[in-house]
């Protein structure tokens, strides 16, 4: 069999959701698929000159002989796909996810195709919202300039099987570049929250300084954009409003987003300030705003911490947003993403009752959406946090559900940081696989270093797995970017338990004391103290920490936690263990 190889664009689609909707209705879906294909979808490849390699079931690869060509085919299948279902209840809409890779491929005898180029087009299409087409960088560069629609830079991103990261961008179908106006908001097609980044002001009336100040915008912007959670508007589209006076809810309809982030920036010799606000576009309210003073020594060792400082600030300050506008929904018309960001709250408070709150959501939430990785995600902490515990609520299967979930959610992750910490921490914490789970925390962090809760989860793993060097590292970067988290309190929990083990047990005081001012009613914090005051000989304040803990482990004895607790090297267990035996711990 001979073949050879090529460059030419590739376009893999499928349909959302298919299983689901033919195991409800299998010959109406069936027949409208086909329908769909005479009609649409063989039509419009025909019009693009494209050439059909296979169908799989709901999906197609096709070959285009252009970028320009693939994607021209995919907006028009797209689109047309909008007003077929327009007016449909959700169960009966077909929606189809694209990706569109440039690349060397191989063609064999056959006609069929293999190499890398068909595989990346078939991972883009995985990760790409319903109703989107997903580019990666090579073929995004051949029609940028020809686009008039709303473009989101998702950032480098992880996919699976595929060696290096990926800069992947997104295309709304249906949203318009900033040129028209009256567009709908891309919330709406993604079901993420979305932000524009405005080029900030130039404050100092220095134009030397403008570099400087449009490279910051940059950084942030790449920042945001590796945070799956979140759509951030590209650069290209957001500097259109360079050197213009806006009306913040206006450039918001342009650009269909929620939110804006906007700032500015003076010099005063060697001095340099710099102001940044975070609006709600809908509202026109002010979510946050911060000011940062900082030399001129080290231009980049400064741009790099407002960088970080101000993604830690913006990604809890949209979530909370998020969640408000979920708890105002009725119950009755809420989807997967409203119960996934009711139960958020719940999660890391850690205590029975709030923990049942948060897996009811959850589990109504994966029921709507089986593969939505960081619903399964949460929900592998939530039945982590009751194995690690025993508490009444905790149930025979609690393990297996965990490892399914955990399993899952990493399956279904792609590039998606929160999700990837969150099932391998569970993997680790539960006792699991610590292998796979430590392999997930760590991409979890390379993929998004600037977010301070993938460094809470991923850190914590590495401290159960006694990995202390880097725990501590990763826990120190969470703690200065994710201050405003909700989970900060178990930032400084992990990062004090990571000095515990390391041998400075007075360090560990420090960090676990601040994070009992935050929430005093964490288990795992109260015996973590216990144990540090037992290594400084510091017996009232151990005994003290030890009443806490048992107020809210009454049932605890040390065989439980040997059991339960999931430290992994055996010195670090024996240390909590003789300080609790102390302290009057039963056996």
């Amino acid at each position: 069999m001979t073949e050879h190889r090529k460059l030419a664009a590739i376009l893999a689609a499928d349909v959302v959701g298919f299983s689901r909707m033919v195991g409800a209705d299998e010959d109406r879906i069936l027949a409208r698929l086909r329908t769909l294909r005479s009609d649409v979808i063989d039509p419009t490849i025909d019009l693009h000159k494209g050439r059909v390699v296979k169908r799989m079931g709901d999906g197609v690869l096709v070959e285009f002989r252009s970028v320009v060509d693939a994607v021209r085919c995919a907006i028009e299948v797209q689109t047309a796909m909008i007003e077929r279902n327009a007016g449909l209840p959700e169960d009966r809409r077909i929606t189809f996810r694209i990706g569109i890779h440039l690349g060397d491929i191989v063609e064999e005898a056959d006609g069929d195709l293999m190499g890398d180029g068909v595989n990346i087009a078939a991972r883009l299409e995985g990760i790409a919202a319903p109703g989107a087409i997903c580019l990666s960088e090579d073929a995004y560069r051949q029609v940028k300039a020809r686009l008039d629609l709303l473009v989101q830079d998702l950032g480098p991103t992880s996919l699976k099987n595929i060696a290096d990261p990926l800069r992947v961008y997104a295309l709304q179908v249906g949203v318009a570049a900033p040129a028209k106006t009256e567009v709908a908001h891309s919330i709406a097609l993604t079901g993420k929250p979305s932000i524009a980044v405005l080029p900030f002001t130039n404050m100092s009336g220095d134009p030397e300084q403008e570099y400087f100040v449009d490279g910051m915008v940059e950084d942030i912007i790449t920042a945001l954009s590796r945070f799956n959670q979140l759509l951030v508007v590209a650069r290209n589209s957001s500097f259109t409003y360079k050197g213009r006076a806006v009306d913040i809810r206006q450039v918001a309809r342009e650009l269909g987003v929620q939110f804006v982030l906007e700032g500015g920036v003076r010099k005063a010799g060697n001095r340099l300030r710099i102001t940044g606000q975070l609006i709600d576009a809908a509202t026109g309210t002010h979510l946050w705003a911060e000011r940062y003073d900082g030399g001129l020594e080290d231009v980049f060792d400064l741009q790099d911490q407002i960088t970080a400082q101000v993604v830690g600030a913006i990604v809890p300050a949209i979530r909370r947003a998020e969640i408000e506008a979920a708890r105002r929904k009725p119950a009755g018309n809420l989807d997967a993403y409203d119960l996934f960001l009711r139960a958020l709250p719940h999660v890391p408070v850690v205590t029975p009752q709030e923990n049942q709150l948060a897996l009811d959501y959850l589990n109504q939430a994966i029921a709507l959406d089986p593969d939505y990785a960081p619903a399964l995600g949460y929900a592998a902490w939530c039945l982590t946090q009751r194995v690690t515990r025993g508490w009444p609520l905790a149930f025979a299967d609690d393990r297996a559900m965990a490892e399914t979930f955990a399993r899952q959610a990493l399956a279904m992750a792609g590039g998606d940081a929160t999700a990837l910490a969150l099932g391998g921490f569970a993997l680790v914490a539960a006792k699991i696989d610590h292998a796979a789970g430590l392999e997930a925390c760590r991409r979890a962090v390379n993929l998004t270093p600037g977010s301070g809760f993938v460094g809470t989860l991923s850190g914590a793993a590495m401290v159960w797995a006694n990995d202390l060097d880097t725990a501590i590292a990763v826990l120190d970067q969470a703690m200065v970017i994710g201050s405003l988290d909700p989970s900060y309190f178990l930032m400084l929990t992990m990062c004090g338990a990571a000095h515990l083990f390391g041998g400075r047990a007075d360090i560990a005081v420090g960090l676990l004391e601040r994070a009992a001012a935050l929430n005093p009613n964490f288990d795992s914090l109260q015996w973590a103290l216990c144990t540090a005051h037992t290594q400084l000989g510091r017996r009232t304040e151990a005994q003290t920490a030890f009443a806490r803990f048992r107020a809210m482990a009454p049932d605890a004895t040390i065989t439980r936690l040997i059991k339960e607790l999931p430290l992994q090297h055996p010195s670090h267990l024996a240390m909590v263990m003789d300080a609790l035996r102390q302290a009057g711990l039963p056996e």
